[in-house]
């Protein structure tokens, strides 16, 4: 032992307060299950990067797991009209995009060579399976029928995708805030079947147009506004070091679940979620 952990090693032990005996308490690894989230890494490759590979991916579903559960939550507020409480959940969502988009800067460390010695490993799973990427885009409203037969084999998930799907997203409960607020909205938008990915409409263009023209008037929907275009951003930077950690990896290969793999990523670039609240940077 080093003298320097000699010395920390020494004042934990001056702690008079510190608890040392957990026969009948439980501890930090108890509570967060370690043993069970520290054994799920099972490679089925002899190749030292699969580890980092595994790992990568299991973090970003915790992040994303978190990122759901603010953003149904923000969703249900917005609802509700409790705009604070929402710009709290959006915020948190905003910082959970910057960490998992540290990820690909880890993954990028792995060559396409090293890759290779494990890639048939993967059969034809993959990440485009995620099906909680896929929650999340139904949540920010980008809605697509055919993707849900990849689920099939799990029913739990297969229902809660598709109720999802049915479900409005952050932007439509944004829209609905609009027309409560008293500014004029295309009724057909309130009730619309909430399965189908939102375009764009004139009166919504309208309303967030007035919204950013007087904005001590509008003043919580001008924030919420603000925070959603934060979502998209951090999102779509996200989808641009993943295109490019993918290319960088396998260049255009397929993907092993079968997609076009880079092409595929560079074609969901174009798609904007909240496209009003892009439109009128250029209008005002």
């Amino acid at each position: 032992m080093s003298e320097s952990t000699t010395g920390i090693y020494q004042k934990i032990q001056a702690e008079k307060g510190v608890y040392t005996d957990f026969r009948e308490n439980m501890t930090y690894s108890e509570y967060l299950h370690l043993d069970q989230i520290l054994s799920s890494q099972h490679r089925l490759s002899g190749h030292h990067d699969e580890m980092m590979f595994i790992i990568i991916h299991q973090v970003s579903e915790l992040w994303m797991k978190l990122m759901l559960h603010e953003l149904q939550a923000a969703t249900n507020a917005i609802g509700n009209d409790e705009m604070q409480p929402a710009f709290k959940m959006l915020s948190r969502v905003s910082k959970l995009q910057a960490q998992i988009i540290q990820v690909w800067d880890v993954l990028s460390t792995m060559t396409p060579s090293e890759y290779l010695e494990f890639r048939d490993k993967l059969g034809k799973a993959s990440g485009f399976q995620s099906y909680q990427h896929r929650l999340i885009e139904f949540l920010l409203g980008y809605k697509t029928k055919q993707i849900l037969k990849i689920y099939k084999k799990d029913e739990a998930v297969y229902e809660m995708l598709e109720n999802a799907y049915r479900m409005p997203s952050v932007y439509d409960v944004s829209i609905k805030a609009l027309d409560r607020a008293g500014l004029t909205i295309n009724p057909a938008l309130l009730t619309r079947d909430f399965s189908k990915t939102y375009h764009g409409d004139g009166t919504v263009a309208k309303a967030w147009e007035t919204v950013y023209l007087d904005v001590d008037k509008y003043w919580d929907l001008y924030q919420l506004a603000e925070k959603l275009v934060d979502v998209e951003d951090w999102h779509q930077q996200w989808r641009f070091r993943h295109m490019k950690t993918v290319e960088r990896i396998i260049g255009f290969k397929k993907g092993t679940g079968g997609s076009s793999g880079v092409q595929y990523l560079k074609n969901v670039l174009d798609h904007r979620f909240f496209p009003e609240l892009w439109d009128l940077r250029t209008r005002i």
